[in-house]
């Protein structure tokens, strides 16, 4: 086998070839001309980009294509072998006018755009001319913006943070306007960071909100201008989210006032001017729940609030005077707030009530007349039964009989223990002429018998005759046991004394 010659020597021998066929191809072209019109371009995200280019003139033979960037680090956006399904050329082959379209263009695909004219090598294909570039920069619309208030509902008077937010905008330049029902709302300039890729931004702006009921049915707008943006785009919010009104809670009576034993009395609770329209009512009488719910809807007024009432219906009995009767109003899950009434109950007024009171009324009053006036003709009765007693003392006999009690056994025992024990009898005799008296024997267990003998005050002759004795027959009922008495003295001549010694059989 024969020994082969070395290959470097023709290696080098085509790129001199190369070399100076590229300078006879320069030389051979002068009328082609390759245009790249658009020095720069602006695109906004998602959009189509299109990249005008085209060539004029006899050139070399080679295709034209696209790249991203200068130098060796440059990036080949189209060609017309290999795939770019997001690239397409505009204009179908074969033709001078290269332009391409670049459809859903990202933040990414900023930069400088050229068009190349290759020339067909030997071994590779070369730059034969190359466009002026065009400059791409990509913005990016802002995002929708997002309006947040408090986490929790708050009550007129109280100022209250909303903040509005967008994100994923370029470049970073951007304006926010806030409004309160078309009226503009002082607020802070928005807070701009950039976005983690770096190629966009996210913005915040915050604005402070006083509160008031009639903010029910207001809005807050927060408006947001880009460059990117034929019209601001705007967000609003309702405030009616962020607003709890506390209801105004009271109670009535009806009929006000005091109520007669036994009528109806209705309680009324009036819960007024509240939002949101949900509440809870309960009732209690004097601190203990009632079992009364409400089933009545709240009602929307002209003001956007709400309003609702609740009724209760009670007997008044006379037990229940100044019972308390307290309507219990949860709402948004605050501490209840109340309202108290208070029933009062009068008896019923004499003349107002049925008829069959009233006749029972006249026949206690008639039975009253009656009582009274027998226990007046009684009393009268009693009265002259006394005076006639009296006077039929007056005039008795100087004798007198006395009623022995009956003798218990201790009674007999102390008088038989003492046989001169002596009752004394104090006789008064009214002045009469003397009469003769004769003996009156009566047996009797009962009665005892004694001889009284009496002297006249007149006369200084002792009596020696039975006519000159007075009897009295003693009826031992109420005669009082007392001690020896001493001698009587001679008193005045209208009594007669006498001294009565019992005998005990």
């Amino acid at each position: 086998m024969e020994p082969r010659p070395p290959a470097w020597p023709l290696l080098c021998l085509l790129l001199l070839c190369q070399s100076s066929c590229a300078g006879v191809g320069a030389q051979t072209y002068p009328d082609f001309k390759l245009q790249q019109p658009q020095s720069s371009e602006v695109v906004i995200k998602g959009d189509t980009l299109t990249l005008n280019c085209t060539a004029s003139g006899s050139g070399p033979v080679g295709a034209v294509k696209w790249v991203k960037g200068s130098g060796s680090d440059n990036q080949t956006v189209y060609e017309q072998k290999g795939s770019f399904p997001r690239v397409m050329r505009a204009v179908p082959d074969p033709s001078n006018d290269f332009t391409i379209r670049i459809r859903d263009v990202s933040l990414e695909d900023a930069g400088t755009y050229y068009c190349v004219k290759l020339r067909k090598g030997i071994v590779d294909d070369v730059v034969f001319r190359k466009g002026g570039g065009t400059k791409v920069s990509v913005y990016a619309r802002p995002s929708v913006p997002v309006v947040s208030g408090p986490n929790h509902r708050a009550v007129p008077g109280q100022s209250v943070p909303f903040t509005c937010s967008a994100k994923e905008f370029s470049p970073r330049d951007i304006q926010v306007k806030w409004l309160k029902n078309s009226t503009p709302v002082r607020a802070e300039p928005p807070h701009i960071t950039p976005e983690l890729s770096n190629s966009s931004y996210r913005m915040s702006s915050t604005v402070q909100v006083k509160l008031s009921e009639d903010d029910v049915r207001s809005e807050l707008t927060c408006e947001v201008q880009h460059r990117t943006l034929a019209a601001p785009l705007r967000k609003t919010y309702a405030l009616h989210q962020a607003l709890r009104v506390p209801p105004s809670v009271s109670v009535v009576a009806a009929p006000s006032g005091a109520v007669e034993v036994n009528k109806t009395v209705n309680f009324t609770c009036r819960v007024q001017g509240f939002y949101p329209g949900a509440v809870n009512v309960s009732w209690q009488e004097n601190g203990t729940e009632m079992n009364t719910r409400s089933n009545t809807q709240p009602t929307e007024t002209s003001r956007g609030l709400f309003e609702l009432n609740s009724t209760v219906t009670v007997q008044a009995g006379e037990e229940k005077s100044g019972f308390k009767f307290t309507c219990l109003v949860v709402h948004e899950d605050q501490e209840p707030i109340s309202g108290t009434g208070i029933l009062r109950v009068t008896p019923p007024a004499l003349g107002e009530s049925n008829e069959g009171f009233i006749g029972d009324s006249k026949s206690l009053i008639y039975v009253a007349v009656g009582v009274v006036c027998t226990v007046l003709a009684l009393l009268v009765i009693a009265i002259l039964y006394l005076i006639r007693t009296k006077q039929s003392k007056g005039k008795s006999s100087p004798s007198a009989r006395l009623h022995e009690p009956e003798k218990s056994s201790g009674t007999t025992t102390t008088q038989e223990s003492d046989p001169n024990n002596m009752t004394y009898a104090d006789l008064n005799f009214a002045k009469e002429k003397r009469k003769s008296v004769r003996r009156v024997i009566e047996l009797s267990q009962q009665s005892e018998y004694a001889c009284i003998q009496g002297s006249n005050s007149s006369s200084s002759q002792p009596a020696s005759s039975s006519d000159n004795l007075t009897y009295a027959d003693l009826d031992m009922v109420h005669l009082s046991k007392a001690p020896r008495r001493p001698p009587l003295c001679p008193e005045e001549s209208s009594s007669e004394y006498a001294s009565v010694q019992i005998q005990r059989q």
